[in-house]
């Protein structure tokens, strides 16, 4: 399955909750130009961008059983729900379980074991930071404490004027 499959499958699954597509179109975009303009293989780069596409598959589901999605339900959620949303798709069982394990952490800055986690991490604080107007304290505080690509970096500064 291609990427664009994969996109497309998560539109669908998304069942026209916009907010939901477009955040995950967004984190997706970040987190390919990061991962291409850090040089990440080929590889680890179709599990990134699988990855942020599915990133928050968990969303619908924890607002309805818990009446909110914060990180720790989500990622406990999510992890689970990557097994079946890939069950049909033609991945290997190592990238779908390294999808499973990325969005089962994608909110944990702790255990960053791999390029596509740190990514991960960068691209949804990226778009979040964003949706949720973040102040310049914040995104400054949370630059220094855990952003590490250079374009992150970057993309980030710029998207805010930091200087």
């Amino acid at each position: 399955m291609t990427v664009a499959q994969i996109m497309e499958k998560m539109i669908l699954f998304s069942d026209g909750n916009r907010k939901s597509i477009n955040h995950f179109m967004k984190v997706w975009t970040y987190a390919k130009t990061i991962g291409e303009q850090e040089g990440l293989d080929e590889e680890t780069l179709f599990v990134l961008e699988a990855t942020a596409i599915v990133h928050d598959i968990a969303c619908p589901m924890c607002r309805e059983k818990y009446g909110h999605c914060q990180g720790p339900v989500q990622e406990k959620e999510g992890a689970a729900m990557v097994y079946d949303f890939f069950s049909d798709c033609g991945l290997t069982a190592e990238q779908v379980d390294r999808i499973s394990y990325l969005v089962g952490h994608h909110h944990t800055v702790s255990m960053v074991d791999g390029p596509d986690y740190q990514i991960l991490l960068e691209a949804d604080y990226l778009v979040n930071s964003d949706e949720k107007d973040v102040s310049a304290e914040n995104v400054i505080h949370t630059r220094d404490a855990w952003f590490k690509t250079e374009t992150g970096i970057r993309l980030l500064n710029s998207n805010f004027g930091i200087k």
